[in-house]
């Protein structure tokens, strides 16, 4: 999984780990991936560091790669890499830094999703989950601040849905998630969920079923307006 080493991400890989997946965290820094390895191999959990940036398409063909050769099938993505623009006005907007988030944001989860898909059709099974945002839906989009991450996860919650359409019936279910506003970095200390509540509707996705749903937005277990 992308951004595993803190936050909601690392909450998800420790949860997963707990349902006895192996769990890959992917960083950067090679060193910061194998530290967050490290942390969940001292609670007695199965996980390997792999350096990626998701930003680096090199990276991410390098990192499967490495996955494969060593474990021989891909069965999960979670894709929680993730950046904000903050409180830039969408009607002033600094486009190298709008750039930045959209290349993260979408097209590093969408990369990521490419490349591990030819694994889990040979396999006939996958679960891709996409990090997405409450902020990220149409419905409930009527606030001006941060419009680079708004928009980033609005398009996140298409790819979401257009590789859904093209996987159905592959056994590879694609959902995004919405894990609500949580005592993050990127969320602050203010917010109201803990980590470990923002990263169950993610898990639950990533261990569905075989008739679970797939192209869909979820929040709490329970579909969200787009």
């Amino acid at each position: 999984m992308t951004g595993a080493n803190r936050g909601i991400g690392y909450a998800i890989a420790s949860q997963l780990a707990e349902r006895d997946l192996h769990v890959i965290t992917t960083a950067r820094d090679a060193e910061q991936a194998s530290k967050t390895a490290a942390l969940l191999g001292a609670r007695g959990l199965v996980s390997s560091g792999v350096c990626l940036d998701v930003t680096e398409p090199d990276t991410i063909t390098a990192a499967v790669e490495h996955v494969l050769n060593e474990h021989g099938r891909i069965d999960v993505l979670v894709n929680n890499a993730g950046i904000s623009d903050g409180n830039q006005r969408p009607s002033s907007i600094d486009m190298a830094l709008i750039s930045r988030v959209w290349q993260v944001n979408v097209l590093g989860a969408w990369q990521c999703a490419a490349a591990v898909i030819p694994a889990m059709r040979a396999s006939g099974y996958g679960r891709i989950v996409n990090l997405s945002s409450t902020l990220g839906s149409l419905h409930h989009m009527n606030r001006p601040t941060e419009p680079a991450y708004r928009v980033s996860k609005a398009a996140l919650n298409a790819v979401t849905r257009v590789l859904a359409a093209e996987l159905i019936d592959s056994g590879i279910l694609v959902n995004a998630a919405s894990p609500g506003w949580v005592r993050t970095d990127l969320g602050g200390p203010n917010a109201p969920r803990s980590v470990d509540q923002g990263a169950d509707t993610p898990v639950w996705l990533a261990t569905l079923p075989d008739d679970g749903p797939t192209g869909g937005f979820f929040y709490e277990r329970e579909p969200m307006e787009w």
